[in-house]
C-alpha cells in the first residue's frame, strides 16, 4: 500500500534574547537543536476516500450532522412523503411498530436503497431501532453514501410509547460508576497514522463503495459496548469523550481522551491521533452522537464501538443533579410519548 507522509504543525518556541527585554547585548549562544518529528503515515487510500468524501458535501462537518430527528415530528409525518424503516429483529417489530413502518434487516438496506425504491421520492426516510443508537450508526452510513434524507428517530422507539421505553432506556440508564469517573485531564496520544484500508481501489469512489460493502454485510452484532464491560477495565480501551471541555473536565469515564465532536471527523491530522490497534470506544451524552462517529470511524478501519446509553449509562443521577448547570440530556419519562402502533400477526 502506497503511503503519503503528513507533517503535522510543529510548535516552534522563541527564545527571546535578554536583550530584546532588558536593553542588555545579547549574547552569542548556540542556536537550539531542530525539533525533530516523524511524519504521518497516512495510506493513500484513506486521503482518496477522505478527499471523496469531502467533495461530496462533507456530511459530517455540515449543518445536518448529526441526522437526528423526535418521534414527534415523526408521528405528526406520517401521513405525509415519508417512510419509515424498522431496523429491529422481526420479533421485535411483531410486538408493535409505528403505522406503515417496513421491517428491513441492516445487511439489506444498500441493495433496498438502490434498486427497492428511489430514495429522493420520499423528503425523509426515518430509521428505527430500539434505543436509536443502531438507527444513528445505519444513517450516518447512509448519509456518507449520499442519501441525503435519511434520519435516525432520537432515542429509539423508547420515546414512541411506554411499553418500550420500560424495556429499552428505562432498563439501561443507571449512576452506578459515577464514583469510579475522573476529572484529570487525559493528553492525547501523539499522532501515528491511520488503518490501513487495503481495498484494492484505486479511487475514492470505489473504495468508498468497497468499505460500505463490508460494513453491510458485517452487521451491527459488535458496534455497541457497555459501561459494564468498558468500567471493567478502561485501559483495554482507547477511550474518546465527545463533549464539551467542562462537561469533561467535571467527570469522565477513567482514561478517556476529549476530542471536540466538530473537530475531528474527516482530518487526517486529528484522526491519526488515534490508535489503530486498539478498541475504541466512543461516547457522548446519549449514545447518538458517538454511533454517528462510530460509523465513520469503522468507514476508515478503525475497531470503534459506540457506548450503549452513553453518559446516560453510568451517571444518569449525576446528569439529572447538574441537567441545568451543564445542560445534560438525561432520559426520562418526559421524553416518552404515547403514540399509536401497529402490530403483525
Amino acid at each position: 500500500m502506497k503511503k503519503i507522509f503528513i507533517v503535522l504543525p510543529v510548535l516552534i518556541l522563541l527564545i527571546l534574547a535578554d536583550a530584546g527585554c532588558t536593553g542588555k547585548k545579547p549574547e552569542n549562544k548556540p542556536a537550539a537543536p531542530a525539533v525533530s518529528v516523524a511524519p504521518v503515515k497516512v495510506g493513500n487510500e484513506s486521503l482518496l476516500l477522505l478527499k471523496d468524501l469531502e467533495q461530496n458535501g462533507d456530511y459530517v462537518k455540515s449543518k445536518t450532522y448529526p441526522s437526528l430527528i423526535k418521534a414527534s415530528i415523526v408521528q405528526e409525518s406520517l401521513n405525509s412523503k415519508m417512510l419509515v424503516l424498522d431496523i429491529r429483529s422481526a420479533e421485535q417489530y411483531s410486538k408493535g411498530h409505528i403505522k406503515g413502518a417496513l421491517n428491513m434487516k441492516f445487511e439489506e438496506l444498500p441493495g433496498y436503497f438502490e434498486s427497492g425504491i428511489k430514495p429522493f421520492e420520499y423528503d425523509k426516510i426515518i430509521l428505527v431501532c430500539d434505543d436509536g443508537q443502531v438507527s444513528g450508526y445505519t444513517s450516518c452510513l447512509l448519509r456518507l453514501m449520499g442519501y441525503g434524507n435519511v434520519y435516525a428517530m432520537r432515542w429509539g422507539m423508547s420515546s414512541w410509547k411506554g411499553s418500550f421505553a420500560a424495556e429499552g432506556w428505562m432498563k439501561g440508564v443507571s449512576g452506578k460508576f459515577e464514583s469510579a469517573m475522573e476529572t484529570r485531564v487525559n493528553e492525547r496520544p501523539v499522532a501515528n497514522g491511520m488503518p490501513d484500508l487495503k481495498t484494492g481501489m484505486s479511487t475514492g469512489e470505489s473504495i468508498g463503495k468497497a468499505r460500505f460493502s463490508k460494513l453491510f454485510e458485517e452487521g451491527t452484532g459488535n458496534i455497541l459496548i457497555s459501561a459494564d464491560e468498558v468500567f471493567s477495565n478502561p485501559q483495554k480501551y482507547f477511550i474518546i469523550n465527545l463533549e464539551r471541555k467542562d462537561k469533561y473536565e467535571d467527570g469522565h469515564i477513567p482514561g478517556a481522551m476529549r476530542y471536540k465532536p466538530e473537530g475531528t471527523l474527516g482530518l487526517a491530522e486529528e484522526m491519526a491521533t488515534i490508535p489503530a490497534d486498539k478498541t475504541v470506544v466512543v461516547y457522548c451524552g446519549t449514545g447518538h452522537n458517538s454511533s454517528f462517529a462510530t460509523a465513520y470511524l469503522r468507514l476508515f478501519g478503525y475497531d470503534a464501538r459506540t457506548l450503549k446509553y452513553g453518559n446516560n449509562g453510568f451517571m444518569h443521577d449525576k446528569m439529572i443533579a447538574q441537567k441545568t448547570a451543564l445542560s445534560w440530556l438525561p432520559f426520562s419519562t418526559a421524553d416518552v410519548n404515547d403514540f399509536e402502533v401497529e402490530k403483525s400477526n
